[in-house]
């Protein structure tokens, strides 16, 4: 399993989560290639956010040249999940807004509770979204309302996002020492 771990910031990616998930995202590869793994589950930590995007904090008052490192890391990222050569489920336990609904479209699959919100907000402050949420939404739900959906930032439950095919499944989480899936 690999755990987005900062539930006190929404799960909100900053450059060490982004150098952590890279990290995280080798070692599944080489578990997958020594035949350990057959397939990885994308949670969070928390209940609230599986992942509310870039830690905006961090990039309050960033120079041009820490932002461009900070996306380099965040590229890697990205580009390391869906080369994974196992399917990757995402279980989202709750809002995915902007990176965080960009890493749920990455996934092979995904499931998520019926609260959960999805939205690519990054439009409400004037930027685009940076993770492939343009070339993955068009792909999932269809062109024209991915334009929609990019150009207003509008957010939507996740009945919507499982009639749309972002979802496979909306599910109940239940509590039983450890958090399980319930369909």
């Amino acid at each position: 399993m690999v755990r987005l771990n900062r539930p006190r910031s929404a799960n909100a990616l900053n450059t060490q989560m982004g150098h952590d998930l890279c990290a995280a995202w080798a070692h599944v590869a080489a578990a997958v290639d020594a035949g350990a793994v057959r397939a990885v589950v994308l949670a969070a930590a928390g209940e609230g956010a599986f992942c509310g995007g870039a830690d905006l904090k961090e990039r309050d008052g960033m120079g041009d040249d820490a932002w461009a490192a900070q996306h380099a890391v965040f590229e890697a990222m990205v580009r390391a999940q869906p080369a994974v050569a196992v399917p990757v489920l995402g279980a989202v336990s709750g809002h995915a807004y902007a990176g965080g609904l960009e890493l749920v479209l990455a996934c092979d699959f995904a499931y998520g509770v019926a609260h959960a919100r999805f939205a690519l907000t990054e439009v409400t402050l004037g930027i685009l979204p940076g993770l492939g949420g343009t070339q993955l939404l068009p792909r999932v739900v269809g062109e024209r309302r991915a334009k929609e959906l990019v150009c207003t930032g509008a957010a939507f439950s996740a009945a919507d996002a499982h009639s749309w095919g972002i979802l496979n499944k909306v599910c109940a989480p239940t509590r039983r020492g450890r958090r399980r899936w319930r369909r």
